[in-house]
C-alpha cells in the first residue's frame, strides 16, 4: 500500500482539555495512542499557535493546533487478529454477529488508529466475517464512535450485509442509546430536529448548521438528579456525533465530553474519562426474516457515575 500525502489536522484546545498535556489530550481528540502523539511532537508534527509542542507541554484554552497525522503504516484490508479485552459477543449466528463493544475500541481500522477494533476481536474469537463492503471495512454495517459503548452488529454473511446495510439506510433499525446530560432538558420529553454539518472550524468536530444534513433525535427523562439527567435516545437518523452535537445545542451535553462543552469539575466528581453515552438497544430484522432485540449492560465506569449522583440527589 503506498502512502499517500499526510494528512493535517487544524482546531482549537477545547476548554475542557484546557491544562492537559499535549500527548494526553491529542490522544483524547484524535482517537490516536499516546504513543504516537508523542512520537509526532518529538518530529515537529504538532503546533500550538504555531509553536512546536512537546508531549509534555501543556494544552492551552482556544490555542490553535496543527497535527500532521502520521503516515499509514500498513495495509488495513489486512487488519491482524488480535483479542480484544472486555469485548462480549451477546448473540452470534451464521448471519450476524452482536458484541457489546467497549469504549476505547473502534469498529473497523483506520489510518492514524493503533488501538483495538471490533473487526480485529473478532477474527480473534474465529468468527467468519462478510467479505462484502470496503476491505477496511468488511462486515461492517454501521459504527459507534470508539468513545462510545454498547450494541453493534456486525455481518458474518454476503445476504446478512445486503440486508442490514439497506435496514440502516432506509431507518428501520431501531437505535436506542441512554445518555447522561448536563443540567436537565426542557422539555423532559422531545424532539431535536436541527441539520448538522462539519464545524467550520474544525474538520473533526460537528455542529448544528442550517447547511447540514437532516437529523432528528427523540429523548425522553429517565431519572433526573441535581445536577445531571438520564435520557433514552432514540434517534431517527445517524449522523456522525449526532447526541452529542443535539444536547450540545441545548446547552445539556453529555458529561464527560469536553469535544462538546462539558464541565471539567463534574466529569472530575463523576469519574469519567469518556462521555457518559452507551448504545443499549438496537432493533432490526433478521436476514430470516424475524424480528430481533439486543440490548447491552452498562459497563462499570457508566454504573459508578450514575451511583455517585445517587449518593448526593
Amino acid at each position: 500500500m503506498s502512502a499517500g500525502p499526510r494528512e493535517t489536522r487544524m482546531m482549537p484546545v477545547p476548554d475542557g482539555l484546557a491544562g492537559m498535556r499535549v500527548d494526553a489530550g491529542l490522544s483524547k481528540l484524535l482517537g490516536l495512542s499516546r504513543t504516537i502523539v508523542a512520537e509526532l511532537a518529538e518530529a515537529g508534527d504538532v503546533t500550538q499557535d504555531n509553536r512546536p509542542a512537546g508531549k509534555s507541554d501543556r494544552l492551552v484554552a482556544g490555542a490553535w493546533l496543527d497535527v500532521t497525522l502520521p503516515e499509514p503504516v500498513r495495509d488495513l484490508a489486512d487488519e491482524p487478529a488480535e483479542h480484544v479485552e472486555g469485548m462480549e459477543i451477546l448473540y452470534a449466528d451464521d448471519d450476524i454477529i452482536a458484541v457489546n463493544k467497549p469504549v476505547g475500541v473502534a469498529a473497523h481500522p483506520t489510518i492514524g488508529w493503533e488501538g483495538p477494533t471490533v473487526t480485529s476481536g473478532l477474527a480473534a474469537e474465529g468468527f467468519r466475517i462478510s467479505t462484502s463492503g470496503p476491505p477496511e471495512r468488511k462486515g461492517i454495517v454501521h459504527r459507534l464512535d470508539v468513545g462510545t459503548s454498547g450494541v453493534m452488529v456486525v455481518a458474518a454473511s454476503e445476504r446478512a450485509y445486503t440486508v442490514l446495510k439497506r435496514a440502516f439506510r432506509d431507518r428501520t433499525v431501531d437505535k436506542t442509546y441512554h445518555a447522561l446530560v448536563q443540567g436537565h432538558p426542557d422539555p423532559t420529553v422531545g424532539t431535536i430536529d436541527a441539520p448538522i454539518a462539519r464545524h467550520p472550524g474544525a474538520g473533526w468536530k460537528f455542529a448544528v448548521r442550517e447547511d447540514g444534513r437532516h437529523a432528528v433525535t427523540h429523548y425522553e427523562t429517565l431519572e433526573a438528579f441535581r445536577q445531571a439527567t438520564l435520557v433514552k435516545v432514540h434517534l431517527e437518523t445517524g449522523r456522525t456525533h449526532q447526541i452529542r452535537v443535539h444536547f450540545s445545542a441545548l446547552h445539556h451535553p453529555c458529561c464527560g465530553d469536553p469535544m462538546y462543552g462539558s464541565d471539567p469539575a463534574l466529569t472530575e466528581f463523576l469519574g469519567l474519562d469518556r462521555q457518559w453515552l452507551h448504545a443499549v438497544h438496537l432493533g432490526f430484522t433478521h436476514p430470516n426474516g424475524s424480528w430481533m432485540d439486543i440490548e447491552s449492560p452498562y459497563p462499570a465506569d457508566l454504573r459508578e457515575a450514575l451511583d455517585r449522583l445517587r449518593e448526593v440527589n
